[in-house]
């Protein structure tokens, strides 16, 4: 099963930690988190987003769909980047999530990724599709 690990932060915490935190101390910190995921051999991706205020929103509430520039004022929180963990479980996914050096203000939202097995009830040529693309690029 692969999971993914949403790290969210509240933009009081954030302004904080570039106020105060040291970049390369989080960059070690958070580089040993990775290895240790790789060495249990979990680790499949994981990314840093840019800043929200670099970022867009797509609101397809309407037509043509509505294009808002970031920050967004309206967020509790900011996705500021992730990690897709592939594990045996949902409590190994858990695991992982709770060892990760984070701090007050921040929370990492963990979530299953659809297996094309998900779909098996689905007789559709895009999910066959899919799975020929994803064969062909792995």
């Amino acid at each position: 099963m692969r999971y993914m690990l949403i790290m969210q932060v509240e933009p009081e915490a954030a302004a904080k930690a570039a106020e105060t935190l040291d970049l390369a101390e989080v960059i070690a910190v958070m580089g040993a988190y990775n290895e240790e995921l790789q060495k249990a051999g979990v680790f499949l991706s994981a990314e840093g987003l840019s800043d929200a205020e670099e970022g867009f929103r797509v609101d397809f509430s309407s037509v043509p769909p509505a294009v808002t520039d970031g920050p967004f004022a309206e967020a509790r929180e900011v996705f500021t980047g992730f990690w897709i963990l592939e594990v045996a479980s949902r409590e190994e996914a858990e695991h992982w999530a709770r060892k990760c050096p984070l701090g007050p203000g921040t929370a990492l939202e963990v979530r299953r990724v659809n297996e094309f097995a998900d779909f098996e009830s689905v007789d559709s040529e895009w999910v066959a599709k899919a799975q020929e693309w994803r064969a062909a690029n792995s």
